[in-house]
């Protein structure tokens, strides 16, 4: 009977090995690599709308207008 236990206890450790090796590591490390990813993606992202930003306020500036622009005109009926 101890030949079965130790059998049992042998294939319970492979098993557990297994699920540890070949499904919880490799899980964690690619949830780490999407993690990296999506915070570089996201960076970029802020990066790209800081520069939107600043060119949409630059152009705001340069669109005023002053009354000189304007050409007086008469209504004809």
């Amino acid at each position: 009977m101890k030949i079965f236990k130790l059998i049992f206890e042998l294939l319970a450790l492979y098993i557990l090995y297994k699920v540890i090796f070949d499904f919880i590591i490799p899980v964690y490390r690619a949830t780490k690599q999407m993690k990296g990813k999506m915070k570089d993606m996201q960076d970029h992202m802020e990066e790209q709308a800081k520069k939107q930003q600043q060119s949409n306020s630059n152009t705001t500036v340069k669109s005023t207008i002053s009354e000189s622009d304007y050409i007086d005109f008469e209504e004809i009926k």
